[in-house]
């Protein structure tokens, strides 16, 4: 009865409630001890919850389920105790039961699983491991491993995560566990392709371990540079096939490394020479010389080299190392050095220095190494061959390093350029190179030494020119006592460069020997005067010569000592007129005249110069030779008779200026003179002749300061029809107190044909002035012919104000006008021209400027004002102003005329006024039309008024306000029972209304009842007028109301029974009209005779649809055909 007694309770219990936990239990117990397979099939499913756990994981312990039972155990010694029977248990299950554990549990289950079965269950743990590293840690789970030795798991584990992983110790360990596991090929991959394995460690394990196969180690040391350690482990352990592999194979370039490696551990020759050339051109060569040199086995690699030479190679490495053995065996090493074209003469040259010093300067002048081969010299004291190299080379960058005063060895390198390499060249380019790197390197004295030995000595350049120029030029500049004796005994040098160079070295007498030698008498001369400067020794130079160019270059002299007259002597003695120009010069400031009238009598002869001729008038006018002027004017002559005039007049000789003047016709510049000389008429007729502005004006005020009015105006006449000139004579004749002369002179001018407005301008700011009696006749005369802006300033500035308002007026000015009048109305003021001036004014302000003018000024015209201006005034700022002034009754005609425009201050001031003069009539006239105001402000203020008529205009404001209660108040309060009731009717309120009917019952008003009624008709509800007629006796006064009721309601009711009937008869004829309609189509359904299909449209395709009996379509219980008509049944 056990699968039975289950059964039923696991129906029952399907609930798993908690009070069920016995039962639960129990269930559990039975099937464990009967039927396990059941029980873990009701475990598996999950019914149960509330049951005894720790009692059914020992049942199912017992039972085998070890799954189970460790799914319920709670503590650690149970769970270790039942998960080593990894016999029983599925794996998978156990790796995932591990996820359910703590890390420090899942550990310790995993060591317990290793110690019982380390073979069996390493599978198990590394899973586990596998999948949990994250919780349990990668570092705990590699310790596990090594606890327990077991690189095979540890191989497994790592290997999983080394692609992620980036920490070097991993990957050590990982390469580690596949080695000692026998992984040589996942050793060698991970050592090649890996880059976060620590090298040094990795290295040392590999040697340690001495796997089978190298690769490993090889890929390790390759990889990082540990080529040494890595030939000494692979020759030391014998094995030489790895070590040519690597070489051959892996990395040729690394070759050097090998071989010298192989060296230290002193390898036999053959096997290194034999490594060598089995890889040839592959192998680098410089860095394997380096090797072979650094042990001094260069010799084990003349069978290489020779062999490459062989082949042709030119690598520069080659040939060294190969001239290195050479040179080391001293198989005839100067052949080789001359004739090998590709060794490194740098490299060989150092090479050779402590071998043997002459075979690096043969390797050092072959490349032109400066710096080496100096170097080497030095040291070795080979002064005669760096002489010689340096003599060779004629390179300016070498000459100076060796002359340089820093080089300690420079004074052995000059004797040996004097005494042995340059007497033994035959290059004029060797020599010159020399004496110019002695010359840049400022070494005079030696520079003599030198030139001395090549010059004055018979050599094969004793005569040379150049050489000869350079020993003068270097004893010039260091040691001048020589200069004299090399003039003395050189013939073959540049006279003249050399002469200047002396003359720039103070060696003043030397100059003047070699220009005198070399018959440069000029250069000669200039010598004493320029530079011994003694005129004295120039002048008996001058007289033993006898050259025009000497006695013109003494005349200079003197003429720049100030030795005029000698100088004029001289200059006409040379017979040299270039230089008149000077000579002019100087005469003028000597004053001189008279001898340079000579001069430039002989000058004219060689040149026909203007200077000349006119300073020679200028001169004739100097010495007052006014006879040989005229003379001098009337024979040909090429002077500038207008500059000698000009000049003239500028030195005040104003009677040669007027016959200059008088001559060439330049009546502008005589009538200026003739003025100096104070002919005034005769300057007036010069001026006329001229006709020039500018003439007029000086003739014109030199008469004016002459007091010579007449003529002035004469001048004045022909300057004012000038615009830019009138001014400056105005000005001219103010400034000198002539008012009235100038007055005249302008009233004269108006007449003038050419008279222009700048005239009558000018004349009215005169007569603004000076004569303001005339202001006003000659602005209405000539208004259109005044400047007026002009004439406006000078109003102001002479306070003419009603000559200003009318220039404004003129002028189109209207707001300045207006500003003027109101500002100095005492004299400016007209009525009707300010209110014409007022309508055109631009600035608003200004009207209201007016307002305040007018209220001020004349109040009894300020209406007339407004009005004019009532278009353009903002009326509530007028009020505002009027208001504060106290004086609105004063503009009230004005109020009345722009009341019109419903402007809310302009309205409140009317009423106001209107009430201050109890006019009701006009009040509410002005309510009635004009309703922008404070309303209630003004009824509040006409409730309380004494007048009834005024009392009624506020319960009309009232009521125009909507405010129906006070405004029925106020008319009750003044039995004015017509207004109650009207204002009721127009309200529209029931309520109201109906309260004024119980008023007029409680006061006894019968008639007015009945009026009421009467008026508020619409308002008031039929029961409520019977009600209180009927309790009042008041149906008689209310019969009229019910009559009128009656007969409305009559009215209303036979109409909507008229409608109704309507309706009715509308909705029979469409049903009518519907029934014809559907009779008519089936009728025309019957008649339609058979007919055909009718062909497809074009453009559609496909079949007609079918056709039943008469063409119409089928019928049957599909939707209902068209027309709303019902479905048809069988016959």
């Amino acid at each position: 009865m056990i699968r039975e007694a289950t059964a039923f309770l696991l129906d029952v219990l399907k609930p798993n409630l908690p009070e069920h936990a016995f039962l639960q239990t129990k269930v559990l117990e039975i099937n464990l001890v009967t039927y396990p397979n059941v029980a873990d099939a009701i475990l598996a499913n999950g019914m149960f919850s509330h049951y005894d756990r720790p009692r059914i994981a020992q049942l199912c312990e017992k039972a085998g389920l070890y799954l189970r039972a460790l799914q319920h155990y709670s503590e650690l010694p149970d769970i270790k105790r039942v998960i080593v029977n990894t016999h029983a248990i599925e794996p998978q299950a156990l790796v995932e039961f591990f996820g359910t554990l703590s890390r420090e549990w899942a550990l310790e289950c995993m060591k317990d699983l290793l110690l019982v079965n380390l073979r069996g269950n390493l599978q198990i743990v590394v899973q586990a491991a596998k999948e949990y590293s994250e919780q349990l840690g990668v570092d705990a789970c590699i310790k596990l491993f090594e606890q327990f030795k077991s690189y095979e798991g540890l191989y497994f584990f790592l290997g999983s995560y080394l692609s992620s992983s980036e920490d070097p110790d991993i990957h050590f360990k990982y390469i580690e566990a596949a080695a000692r596991t026998g992984q040589i090929k996942e050793v060698e991959r991970v050592t090649r392709e890996s880059n976060f394995y620590d090298a040094e460690k990795t290295k040392n394990f590999l040697m340690e371990a001495k796997l089978p196969d190298a690769r490993p180690l090889i890929n390790v040391c390759d990889r990082f540079g540990f080529v040494p350690d890595l030939t000494h482990y692979l020759y030391t352990n014998n094995m030489l096939r790895y070590i040519e592999g690597y070489v051959q194979k892996v990395n040729p370039g690394n070759a050097p490394l090998v071989v010298g490696q192989l060296l230290d551990d002193e390898c036999p020759e053959d096997f290194i020479k034999g490594l060598i050339l089995s890889v040839r051109s592959l192998l680098p060569v410089e860095p394997l010389v380096d090797e072979c040199e650094k042990r001094n086995r260069l010799r084990l690699l003349t069978q290489f080299l020779e062999h490459l030479v062989s082949e042709g190679s030119q690598d520069v490495h080659v040939h060294n190392a190969l001239g290195k053995i050479i040179i080391d065996s001293n198989n005839n090493p100067e052949h080789f050095l001359t004739t090998n074209p590709f060794y490194d003469s740098r490299v060989v040259g150092k090479y050779c220095e402590k071998r043997d010093p002459t075979l690096a300067v043969v390797a050092y002048r072959r490349g032109q190494c400066d710096d080496e081969l100096i170097n080497v010299t030095n040291k070795n004291s080979l002064f005669k061959l760096q002489a010689r190299y340096v003599v060779e080379r004629m390179d300016g960058d070498l000459w100076d390093k060796v002359l340089q005063p820093e080089n300690e060895y420079r004074r052995q390198l000059i004797d040996q350029v004097v005494s042995t390499a340059l007497p033994e060249s035959k290059s004029p380019e060797q020599v010159s190179a020399a004496v110019k790197a002695f010359m840049t390197a400022d070494l005079p004295h030696e520079l003599i030494e030198l030139l001395e030995k090549i010059v004055l000595q018979n050599s094969a350049f004793s005569g040379n020119f150049n050489l000869q120029n350079l020993l003068i030029l270097t004893a010039i500049k260091a040691d001048p006592s020589r200069v004299m004796d090399y003039v003395n005994r050189l013939d073959n040098f540049d006279g003249p460069a050399v002469g200047e160079v002396a003359v720039e070295a103070q060696l003043y007498e030397e100059a003047f020997a070699i220009f005198k030698k070399f018959n440069l008498n000029v250069q000669a001369v200039n010598v004493l005067l320029d530079n011994i400067q003694s005129i004295e020794r120039a002048e008996e130079f001058a007289f033993r010569v006898e050259e025009d160019a000497v006695w013109s270059q003494v005349a200079k002299a003197q003429l720049r000592e100030g030795l005029v007259s000698e100088a004029i002597e001289s200059f006409i003695r040379a017979d040299d007129a270039t230089h008149f120009l000077d000579v002019i010069r100087a005469a003028e400031e000597a004053n001189v005249y008279n001898d340079l009238v000579k001069y430039l009598l002989m000058v004219r002869q060689k040149a026909r110069e203007p200077k000349v001729d006119g300073e020679l008038i200028f001169a004739y006018a100097k010495i007052d030779r006014l006879s040989d002027i005229e003379e001098f004017i009337l024979m040909p002559n090429v002077a500038n008779l207008q500059n000698v005039g000009d000049r003239l007049y500028d030195e005040e000789l104003y009677e040669a200026a007027k016959i200059i003047y008088a001559f060439i016709s330049n009546w502008a510049k005589l009538a200026v003179t003739l003025v100096k000389l104070k002919q005034f008429q005769g300057a007036v007729d010069a001026a006329r002749k001229a006709n020039s502005a500018k003439t007029w004006k000086e003739v014109c005020f030199a008469c004016v300061d002459a007091e010579e009015f007449r003529l002035a105006q004469i001048c004045g006449l022909n300057i004012i029809v000038q615009v830019d000139d009138l001014e400056e004579v105005s000005e001219y004749y103010q400034n000198r107190g002539c008012f009235n002369e100038l007055i005249a002179l302008m009233e004269s001018g108006l007449g003038l044909e050419r008279a222009h407005m700048g005239i009558f301008t000018e004349l009215g700011v005169l007569y603004a002035r000076y004569r303001s009696e005339k202001l006003m006749e000659h602005i209405k005369l000539f208004s259109t012919r005044l400047n007026i802006p002009k004439l406006i300033r000078a109003c102001d500035e002479q306070q003419h104000w009603k000559e200003l308002t009318y220039l404004y007026i003129q002028y189109d000015e209207f707001d300045n006008a207006a500003t003027t009048i109101m500002n100095h109305s005492p004299d400016a003021w007209d009525h009707l021209q300010f209110k014409d001036v007022c309508v055109k004014v631009a600035n608003v302000e200004l009207y209201y400027k007016a307002v305040h003018f007018y209220l001020q000024e004349h109040p009894d015209l300020i209406n007339d004002m407004l009005n004019v201006l009532a278009l353009r005034l903002d009326h509530t700022r007028v009020v505002d102003i009027m208001r504060k002034a106290g004086q609105l009754h004063l503009v009230k005609p004005y109020m009345v005329a722009v009341q019109s425009n419903n402007v809310s201050a302009v309205n409140e001031a009317l009423n106001e006024l209107y009430v201050e003069e109890e006019d009701y009539e006009r009040l509410r006239e002005s309510v009635d039309m004009h309703d922008n105001f404070d309303q209630i402000g003004l009824a509040q203020k006409l409730e309380k008024h004494e007048l009834l008529e005024m009392r009624r205009i506020a319960a009309y404001i009232y009521k125009k306000a909507g405010r129906w209660k006070q405004s029925i108040a106020l008319s009750k309060k003044d039995n004015m029972y017509k207004d109650c009731m009207e204002t009721c009717s127009q309200s529209g309120d029931r309520e109201l209304s109906e309260d004024l009917l119980v008023y007029f019952i409680e006061q006894g008003k019968k008639e007015c009842f009945a009026s009421c009624l009467f008026i508020c008709y619409d308002l008031i509800r039929p029961d409520v007028a019977l009600e209180l007629a009927w309790m009042n006796n008041m149906v008689d006064f209310a019969f009229p109301y019910l009559l009128q009721f009656i007969r409305e309601y009559t009215s209303k009711v036979d109409d909507l029974v008229k409608d109704k009937i309507e309706s009715q008869n509308e909705e029979r004829a469409k049903e009518k009209e519907e029934k014809d309609l559907v009779a008519q189509k089936n009728m025309y359904a019957q008649l339609l005779p058979l007919a055909l299909p009718a062909p497809p449209m074009p453009g559609m395709g496909g079949p007609p649809p079918p056709l039943g009996v008469m063409g119409m379509p089928p019928m049957g219980p599909g939707p209902m055909p068209a027309f709303g008509m019902p479905p048809m049944g069988s016959y």
